[in-house]
Parts: structure tokens; sequence; C-alpha cells
């Protein structure tokens, strides 16, 4: 990628960052303001990019050769996108589990790309099984809760049973 190129994409983003804000209600916030943008986008300013590091040193300046970078650089860039959902839409309550996903991630990642220990998946599945089992859990939560999420709930009900009715019965026939 050229110097040019990687400048278009800063004010790409930064100008995509805008049209969200105008969009969704937030264009009265203080854009211009460093411990607004501080406050919101510590996690892109300096979680993310330091797990990003993490994976160029491992690919571009070591070769492959220091496969334990790729453990906290997963854990630190999962975890920065968790944060950074949370502090967009105040979801900490809902975004919890992403914490385990990460580790589970960044364990992963050392799996795939490192050493190949079948022993490394048994904490893999289980922080990343128990992860997705609250992430589950919350979003059901959401969708129960008064509002409009049971209005989602209830008509997801709906058309699952409409489809039940509507299902072809399997042929046994050989």
């Amino acid at each position: 990628m050229t110097r040019r190129n990687a400048e278009a994409s800063v004010f790409i983003g930064l100008g995509l960052l805008l049209v969200l804000f105008s969009w969704s209600g937030w264009g009265n916030l203080r854009l211009s303001d460093p411990g607004f943008i501080f406050g919101y986008f510590w996690p892109i300013l300096f979680v993310i990019p330091l797990g990003i590091l993490f994976h160029v040193m491992y690919f571009v300046f070591l070769h492959r050769r220091a496969p334990g970078l790729l453990i906290p650089g997963g854990i630190l860039l999962v975890s920065g996108v968790v944060c950074q959902i949370s502090m967009l839409f105040d979801a900490w309550e809902y975004m919890w589990p992403g914490f385990p996903l990460a580790v589970a991630f960044g364990l992963f990642e050392f799996y795939l790309l490192g050493i190949r220990n079948k022993w490394l998946l048994i904490p893999v599945y289980i922080l990343g099984s128990m992860s997705l089992l609250f992430f589950a859990i919350f979003s059901f939560g959401v969708f129960t809760s008064s509002g409009a999420g049971s209005g989602t709930l209830a008509l997801l009900l709906i058309v699952a049973g409409i489809a039940l009715m509507y299902r072809r019965k399997p042929s046994y026939e050989y």
C-alpha cells in the first residue's frame, strides 16, 4: 500500500465516521474536542493498533519465527473491537463475553499459525463455547425484555411456528 493510499484510507474512514455520527443522531457531539475523541475512540487509537503491531511483527519483521506474538496480538485485537463496540453503543453489559473470546482467539491463532499442539484446543473450545453461550444468553435477554425487542421475539416465534406447520415431512422410502 502506498503512502497516498494510506492517507486516502484515513480520510475516507474519518468521513464515514462523520456521516455515521450525523445519521445516527450523534451529530451534536463534539468531534473537535480531544477529550471526546479519546473518551470514545481509545480502543481504535491504542488497543487495536497494538494488536495489529504484534501481527505485523510476526508476519513482516520476524518472518513467522516467533508465533508467541500471536497470542497477545489476537487478544488485543479482539478486546479492542469489543471495547470499541461497547464504547460506541454503551453495551458493556452485553459485550463482556467478548473478553474470554479474545483469549480463545489469541490461542487459536497461535494454534493455527504456530505450533499445532492439539492440547491447545482444549482451552480454546472451553473459552470460545463459554463466550458464545453467554453471548446467546444475553442476546436472548435483549429480545425478551420489554420494549421493541419483545415484538421481535414474538415475530420470530410466529415465523418459526408457521415454518414448522408447512415443512415437508421426510420420506423414508428405500
